[in-house]
């Protein structure tokens, strides 16, 4: 939900009014709400039964320069970083921000190597149906144009080995997706120091003061010593619907367990195991 500055108090009363009308026959669900959205403003006002649960864990970095962000790791981390760094510079890989014009066949390259590079593991089926490329097509090209997107190909011995999407806003840059070549990792390139300094370089000159690693609580991205920023899931009902929000959050709470017990399940499998292999 996006709500324009000059009209916030306007726009909120009317999108409040419009939702409590359809909250009559309807539970209103906002998934991955980011602390300071538009949308928070509805749920201050809302009267009737309201709900707010945590959703995906999204980690933040400051948006500045890759250089500023080694200075946050461990002197050893630095260091690795920076050999990886040269790495990729020793190997020829280029990167090049894409034109507007050619945005459009680089985002299915985007996609082709993305499915290459999951190929055999498990990946979200929906990218690779036809539809999300038609999606991704219709979409990020006039965001490149209006600058809410950049689309940067990677090139090595000129093959385009690597895409990336950024999305940009006033105040956060963050990596929505990208596709690889295996044969980047064949030359051991880490891919992941790659896009990050090629995502640090778009904040350099602008005053966004977040460079989020979007949601996913991945290991790798730990080593950055993000900042976690978890998201909000925001119920709003009405009397009659009331049962529809309370079912939800049951679900939400129920999956909760059946996560936690999954993770005790797993622990007690790994300390079993290794016990197993310690006897002579």
């Amino acid at each position: 939900m996006l709500v324009d500055d000059e009209r916030t108090e306007t726009a909120v009363a009317a999108l409040t009014e419009a939702l409590a009308a359809a909250a009559r026959t309807a539970l209103i669900d906002f998934r991955e709400v980011r602390p300071g959205s538009a949308v928070e403003r509805v749920y201050e006002r809302w009267s009737g039964p309201r709900r707010r649960v945590s959703d995906s864990v999204c980690l933040e970095l400051p948006a500045v320069p890759m250089d500023e962000l080694l200075a946050r790791l461990p002197s050893a981390k630095a260091q690795r970083v920076r050999a990886k760094l040269r790495k990729l510079t020793a190997l020829g890989v280029r990167r090049e921000v894409v034109h507007p014009d050619a945005v459009d066949s680089a985002l299915r390259r985007l996609l082709e190597l993305h499915r290459l590079q999951w190929q055999g593991r498990k990946v979200t089926n929906e990218h690779l149906r036809a539809r999300f490329c038609e999606h991704l097509v219709r979409s990020v090209g006039p965001m490149v144009r209006s600058g809410d997107a950049v689309v940067t190909e990677f090139r090595l011995d000129d093959d385009v080995v690597a895409v990336d999407l950024t999305l940009l806003s006033r105040r956060l840059a963050g990596g929505y997706l990208y596709g690889a070549h295996p044969r980047l990792r064949e030359h051991k390139a880490d891919v992941a120091v790659m896009l990050l300094d090629a995502c640090s370089e778009h904040t350099r000159h602008e005053a966004r003061g977040t460079l989020s690693l979007l949601r996913g609580n991945e290991p790798y991205k730990h080593h950055w010593r993000p900042e976690p920023v978890v998201n909000q899931r925001l119920l709003l009902a009405r009397r009659r619907t009331a049962p529809l929000l309370s079912a939800a959050v049951w679900d939400v709470a129920a999956r909760r367990r059946g996560k936690e017990l999954l993770r005790r399940w797993d622990e007690r499998r790994e300390e079993q195991e290794r016990a197993g292999g310690g006897r002579p």
